[in-house]
């Protein structure tokens, strides 16, 4: 299978995407939960994958009801991923060679996150990948978080691109709707989300890894 047209710039998603936080999230999420007496269902989890942290909370505060203290809770959940976080937060698999090949064909990329600033930097700092990408939009650069297409329609303008001309990869339901809604060729890579119906049809492929991602884009992206 080959792309519906030819693509200049690949965008990029992080969490679950780039590296692998979304597990310690629901670690980190379930563990606060638990201390509290309570439970997080998986599907609630699910439904928080790809949204802002405004957007989650409202999520949060409909799940567990009256009586739950938001800050309290998310301060517990903060220091949890934080401890976790001490050993490292792994790369998902072919991050490295997808980086390489973009490099080799002078492909630009950008990275749209619905992850605050401060947590890129953590992240893809601590993997040394910073210097990787030409732009970042993440929470603080919107008005709207995904699945509004804002963050991949602002992302293909700081690479000076029409959206049509790149891919977007994403691993959620929400970031692939962002996506497609800003008419980018999108793949999904899932991760803690399976693919649907809708997933497939939005998607122009549903892809298995990045390894997978990068021999698809091996004879596309143009230099």
């Amino acid at each position: 299978m080959t792309l519906p047209r030819p693509c200049a710039a690949v965008v990029f998603d992080m969490d679950g995407l780039l590296i692998d936080s979304e597990r310690l999230m629901l670690e980190a999420m379930g563990g606060a939960a638990l201390a509290m007496g309570k439970d997080l269902p998986f599907p609630v989890f699910q439904s928080m994958v790809g949204l802002t942290h405004a957007q989650s909370d409202g999520i949060l505060i409909e799940h567990f009801g009256d009586g739950f203290v938001l800050d309290d809770y998310v301060a517990d959940v903060r220091a949890r991923f934080v401890e976790a976080h001490k050993a490292g937060v792994a790369l998902k698999t072919g991050v490295i060679e997808m980086l390489d090949h973009l490099d080799a064909v002078g492909a630009p990329r950008a990275v749209a996150t619905s992850s605050r600033m401060r947590s890129v930097e953590t992240h893809l700092g601590h993997a040394g990948l910073l210097s990787r990408f030409d732009a970042f939009i993440t929470a603080e650069s919107v008005t709207y978080g995904k699945p509004h297409p804002e963050p991949y329609l602002k992302a293909a303008a700081a690479l000076g691109l029409d959206p049509r001309d790149c891919i977007a990869l994403e691993d959620s339901h929400n970031g692939v709707r962002a996506a497609a809604a800003a008419g980018m060729m999108t793949i999904m890579v899932p991760d803690m989300l399976e693919p649907n119906d809708e997933m497939r049809g939005l998607c122009v492929r549903i892809a298995q890894d990045l390894h997978e991602v990068r021999d698809l884009l091996a004879v596309m992206v143009r230099k």
